[in-house]
C-alpha cells in the first residue's frame, strides 16, 4: 500500500512540475531610427550577423552588426528580386538555422481593403543571396501556404530533437501555429501536400512573427494587442502547446507606451538582450532587456 501511495505522490509531483511556469520580466531600453527599410517587417539574428528586412520599393534585407551598444549598418543590402522584378514584396519571416533549407515568407494583399491575402513560402539559397545580392539563381522553390488561415511567418524550432519550420496566422479568428517538415516543405507545391504539416496548435490573435528560444524550450509569439497596434510578447511552452493542441502560456508581456505596430523581435545570442522592430518610420528599432 505504501509503495502505491508513494508512486501516486511521485506521479502527481511530476504532473505539477510539468505545468509550473517561470517568471519573465521584459522592458525596453531605448529606441532609435533605422532608415531605408521601408516599413520594417522583421529581424533575423544569425551567429552575430543581424539582418533587418522590409518592404521598401521592393522587398529587401539590410545587414547590421553590433558595435559597442549601437547597431551599425555595414553597407550590405540584398534585394528580394529576380530579373529585376519584385518577388518577395512583403517579407514576413526568415527561417534559418545554418543546416536546414532556408525559407522566407511573403504575405500578398489581394484586395485594397486588406481582407484577402495570399501566403507564400519561398525556399531560397541563402548563401547565394548574400553573395549576389538578389534572388537571381537563388530561388529554389515557391510554395503556396494554403494550410494557413491568414499570412505566413516561418521560423525554425526544434521539437523532440528534430527541426521544424513553425509559422502562424495574423488574424483574430481561428489562429494557429503550424509546424512543417522542412525536407517535405522544400519540395512541396503547397503546404497542404501530404507529409508537410506535422503538428499544429491554436494561438491568440495578431501574431506578426515568431522567435524560438532553444535554451528555454519556449516560443515567443510577437504580437499586437489590437490589429496593427500596441506591443505584446507571449512566451509559450512549445512542447506542452504541441501536446495539448493549444498555446500554453508561460508569460504574456504587454509593453506600455508602445502604440505602433510591432513586427519582429530577436534575442542577440542569449535570452536577455534583444532587438524589437516596428513598421514606423521613426524609432522603428528598440533594444530590450529580459530577466528570467
Amino acid at each position: 500500500m505504501k509503495k502505491i501511495y508513494f508512486a501516486l505522490i511521485a506521479v502527481l509531483s511530476l504532473g505539477l512540475m510539468s505545468f509550473l511556469t517561470y517568471t519573465v520580466e521584459m522592458n525596453t531600453v531605448r529606441s532609435f531610427t533605422i532608415d531605408s527599410l521601408g516599413a520594417c517587417q522583421g529581424i533575423s539574428y544569425q551567429n552575430g550577423r543581424i539582418f533587418l528586412y522590409g518592404d521598401r520599393e521592393v522587398g529587401m534585407i539590410r545587414e547590421f552588426k553590433m558595435v559597442g551598444d549601437s547597431l551599425t549598418y555595414i553597407n550590405k543590402e540584398y534585394k528580394l528580386t529576380r530579373n529585376g522584378q519584385d518577388v518577395i514584396n512583403h517579407p514576413t519571416g526568415i527561417a534559418y538555422n545554418g543546416t536546414e533549407p532556408t525559407f522566407m515568407g511573403n504575405s500578398i494583399r489581394l484586395n485594397k481593403e486588406g481582407t484577402k491575402w495570399k501566403a507564400v513560402i519561398y525556399c531560397i539559397d541563402w548563401k547565394g543571396l548574400l553573395k549576389t545580392g538578389t534572388l537571381d539563381g537563388n530561388l529554389i522553390n515557391t510554395i503556396d501556404d494554403d494550410a494557413c488561415i491568414q499570412g505566413t511567418r516561418p521560423e525554425y524550432i526544434k521539437y523532440n530533437n528534430k527541426w521544424y519550420v513553425a509559422t502562424a496566422d495574423y488574424g483574430n479568428n481561428g489562429n494557429e501555429v503550424r509546424l512543417y517538415d522542412p525536407a517535405a516543405l522544400k519540395k512541396a507545391g503547397k503546404t497542404s501536400d501530404k507529409g508537410v504539416l506535422f503538428k499544429k496548435f491554436t494561438c491568440t490573435a495578431w501574431v506578426q512573427n515568431l522567435h524560438w528560444i532553444p535554451s528555454k524550450n519556449a516560443l515567443v509569439l510577437i504580437q499586437n494587442q489590437k490589429e496593427g497596434r500596441m506591443w505584446r510578447f507571449t512566451y509559450v511552452d512549445l512542447k506542452k502547446s504541441i501536446e495539448t493542441g493549444t498555446q500554453q502560456v508561460i508569460k504574456e508581456v504587454n509593453i506600455e507606451g508602445k502604440q505602433d505596430e510591432l513586427e519582429g523581435f530577436s534575442f542577440l545570442g542569449s535570452p536577455d538582450k534583444g532587438i524589437a522592430v516596428s513598421s514606423s518610420r521613426k524609432n522603428n528599432v528598440t533594444f530590450t532587456n529580459t530577466a528570467w
